[in-house]
């Protein structure tokens, strides 16, 4: 155990050591490089926050208009059928949409119904199983100027309803209803 904790200390400046040597080695200009990639890291950075600032205007509105609650009413008798509780779908609906968002909710689950509840392992599994389909769309896709993503975000939504599904799936058969 003493040996992981000593190579994740070191693995990280090894690592730039090595690439910061490897460069000089080769005649690279090294810190010219770092700079120019500082250069494009702020311009990308600055080229996505209209993305982001409207995903984060939409998920707002979605949840403060009652939008959301609404749609939970319309669900929950079917989720009772299935056996889903109605407590999860916020989750399930917000996590493809924002990380920071979803991870307010599980919080809130979880300190509602603790961490060693269903509902709270549940959260959890789906936090831990799923990505943030539209964040990553949006800032990738924006910063590269790619309009078109259609074809992603159907992958990216299926893969999350797999996630969500399997997380659901597999808490209940671990911990039963």
């Amino acid at each position: 155990m003493q040996m992981i904790s000593i190579i994740s200390l070191w693995i990280v400046p090894i690592i730039i050591a090595y690439i910061l040597l490897y460069g000089t080695w080769k005649k690279i200009p090294t810190y010219e490089s770092f700079v120019e990639g500082g250069k494009e890291g702020i311009k990308i950075a600055v080229s996505i926050i209209p993305f982001l600032v409207g995903m984060l205007v939409a998920i707002t509105v979605f949840r403060a208009s009652g939008a959301l609650d609404f749609f939970i009413g319309l669900v929950k008798p079917i989720l009772d059928q299935i056996g889903v509780p109605a407590e999860v779908v916020p989750l399930a609906l917000i996590r493809p949409i924002s990380g920071t968002a979803a991870l307010g909710l599980m919080s809130d689950i979880i300190s509602v119904h603790g961490p060693d509840s269903l509902i709270g392992r549940m959260a959890s599994t789906i936090q831990g199983s799923t990505d943030t389909t539209f964040y990553v769309l949006t800032v990738y896709f924006g910063a590269v100027g790619i309009k078109k993503m259609g074809g992603a975000i159907k992958v990216g939504l299926l893969a999350d309803f797999i996630g969500i599904s399997a997380a659901i799936l597999i808490v209940v058969m671990m911990f039963g209803l």
